[in-house]
C-alpha cells in the first residue's frame, strides 16, 4: 500500500473530491445508478451504446459515462483507490493492471463466467488478450475489452510522385528505405518518420528481428540480447538519413501532424486512431492508406514480421457496494453481443474472437475505402506489449536513454548498456 501512496500525484487530493462527488448509488426512482469512467471522447458514444443494451434489459439499472482526460483518468483513479471511493467500472491498461491488481485494488473474475461455461475466457478471447487482465499471480483481474495492432500509413500522392509501388505484404526494411529516399528525392518531403517511441516505434523492428525488450524472465532487460541491439542500431539510425525528420523535430511535431499536414510520407500508427483520422482529415480522404509493416529481410530469428498488440479491459473495485450488479454489467460487457455494439460503434476492434470485422465494416461509411483489413491480418504474428510491474519505474530511464542516444550525448553502446541497467535494476530495487 505505501508504494501505491507514493505513486499518487498531488493533484489527486483534488481529483478525489471530484470523483466522490459522482459517487453511485441508490436514487429516489429506486434503480441503482452506476458510474463507468472513461479517458478516450471518442470511444464515449460506443461504450454508451453497450450501457444502453444493457439496461433496456435490466431497466432498473442506470449508468453513465463519465470521460476525462488521460493524465486526469490516472490521477482521479489513483486517489479512489487509496481512499477506496473507486468508480463502479472503469477501463484498466495494460501500463497500469499489475499494480491495481498486486495490491488488491481491482477485482479477481477469474470465475466470472464460471455458471455459464467455466472456459469462457479461453474460448472467446486470445492468448494476448488475457495476457493483457493478468495479474502477477496469473489470474484474471478485467474483462477483455479490445484488441490492437501497429500499421504502416502512407500517402499515395508521395508514392506515386516519386514512380514507386505502394507497399504490400512483401515490403521489407530495405524497401521502407529505398522508397523513403526515392519520395525525398522527388518531393523534398519526409519519408519513414522514425520516431524514438517504442510501441509505435522501435519495440515492432526489435521483435521482427527476433530481438525481446524483457528477458524470458519477463524482469530483466533484453537489451544484451545481439539480434535486440542489432534492431536497435538500424532503426536509431534511420535518422542520419536525410529522408527522416531527427528527434527535436518530433518534440515539436509528432508523425502524424506531419504526414496530416503533408510534410512526410509514412509512419507507424494503431488501428484505434484511424477511424478518428478519418473524421479529422476529411480533405485528405483518398490521399493516404494503410499496409501491414514491412519485415525483417534477414531476421536473428522467425520469419521478420510482427507487430506490437495491445488491449484495454473492463475492471471493478472488490470492495464496490454494487460489486454483484456490476460484475452482471461486465458478463454482458464480454459477451458477443456487448463486443459487436463496441465494434460496430467503431470505438475499436472488439477483443471477442470472430467479430473483427464489426470494426472493419464501419469504415465502409466513406468514399475512399481504407485497406483496415491489415490491422486483422496481422493479428497472426502479433506480440504482447511489453510491460512488467517496474515499468513505471523503468520507462522513463529508458526514454532518456533513448534520446542522449539520438543527440550524440552517449554512444550507441553506451545507450544501450545503459537502458539494460535502468530495467535491471528497477527490479532489483523493490
Amino acid at each position: 500500500m505505501k508504494r501505491l501512496k507514493k505513486l499518487l500525484l498531488p493533484a489527486a487530493a483534488g481529483a478525489l473530491a471530484l470523483l466522490m462527488a459522482g459517487c453511485s448509488g441508490q436514487n429516489s426512482d429506486g434503480k441503482t445508478h452506476l458510474t463507468f469512467q472513461i479517458w478516450d471522447i471518442a470511444q464515449r458514444d460506443g461504450m454508451q451504446a453497450i450501457c444502453d443494451a444493457y439496461t433496456e434489459k435490466n431497466p432498473d439499472v442506470e449508468i453513465e459515462v463519465q470521460v476525462t482526460s488521460w493524465n486526469e483518468y490516472w490521477t482521479k483513479l489513483e486517489a479512489a483507490a487509496i481512499s477506496n471511493q473507486m468508480p463502479d467500472i472503469f477501463w484498466m491498461h495494460t501500463n497500469e493492471i499489475l499494480k491495481y491488481a498486486d495490491y488488491g485494488k481491482i477485482a479477481d473474475f477469474t470465475d466470472l463466467y464460471d455458471e455459464e461455461d467455466p472456459e469462457y475466457f479461453q474460448k472467446h478471447f486470445s492468448e494476448v488478450s488475457l495476457k493483457n487482465i493478468q495479474g502477477s499471480d496469473g489470474r484474471y483481474y478485467g474483462v477483455p475489452k479490445d484488441k490492437d495492432t501497429v500499421g504502416l500509413v502512407y500517402n499515395k500522392e508521395m508514392f506515386d510522385a516519386a514512380g514507386v509501388e505502394y507497399p504490400n505484404e512483401e515490403w521489407t526494411w530495405d524497401d521502407l528505405c529505398d522508397a523513403s529516399q526515392k519520395i525525398y528525392d522527388a518531393t523534398g518531403k519526409y519519408g519513414y518518420m522514425a520516431y524514438g517511441d517504442d510501441q509505435l516505434g522501435y519495440w515492432n523492428f526489435v521483435y521482427q528481428n527476433g530481438g525481446q525488450i524483457l528477458a524470458d524472465d519477463g524482469i530483466h532487460g533484453a537489451f544484451d540480447n545481439p539480434a535486440t541491439i542489432d534492431a536497435m542500431r538500424f532503426y536509431i539510425d534511420l535518422q542520419k538519413n536525410d529522408w527522416c525528420p531527427d528527434q527535436n523535430y518530433f518534440a515539436e511535431t509528432s508523425p502524424g501532424t506531419a504526414f496530416f499536414s503533408e510534410q512526410g510520407a509514412m509512419f507507424l500508427e494503431g488501428n484505434w486512431n484511424i477511424l478518428s483520422e478519418m473524421n479529422n482529415y476529411p480533405d485528405m480522404q483518398g490521399k493516404w492508406d494503410v499496409a501491414v509493416l514491412p519485415k525483417c529481410p534477414d531476421p536473428a530469428s522467425g520469419d521478420g514480421r510482427a507487430t506490437i498488440s495491445n488491449g484495454l479491459c473492463y475492471a471493478t473495485s472488490p470492495t464496490g457496494e454494487n460489486l454483484e450488479i456490476v460484475k452482471d454489467v461486465l458478463r454482458f460487457f464480454g459477451s458477443e453481443e456487448g463486443q459487436r455494439i463496441q465494434g460496430e460503434s467503431g470505438a475499436a476492434i472488439p477483443a471477442y474472437e470472430g467479430l473483427e470485422d464489426t470494426w472493419v465494416n464501419v469504415f465502409d461509411q466513406f468514399d475512399y475505402r481504407l485497406n483496415v483489413e491489415c490491422f486483422v491480418d496481422m493479428f497472426d504474428y502479433s506480440v504482447q506489449s511489453v510491460n512488467n510491474k517496474y515499468r513505471s519505474v523503468w520507462k522513463p530511464m529508458v526514454t532518456e536513454a533513448l534520446l542522449k542516444i539520438y543527440s550524440g550525448q552517449i554512444s550507441f553502446d553506451e545507450g544501450m548498456s545503459e537502458i539494460q541497467n535502468a530495467i535491471n535494476e528497477a527490479a532489483e530495487d523493490d
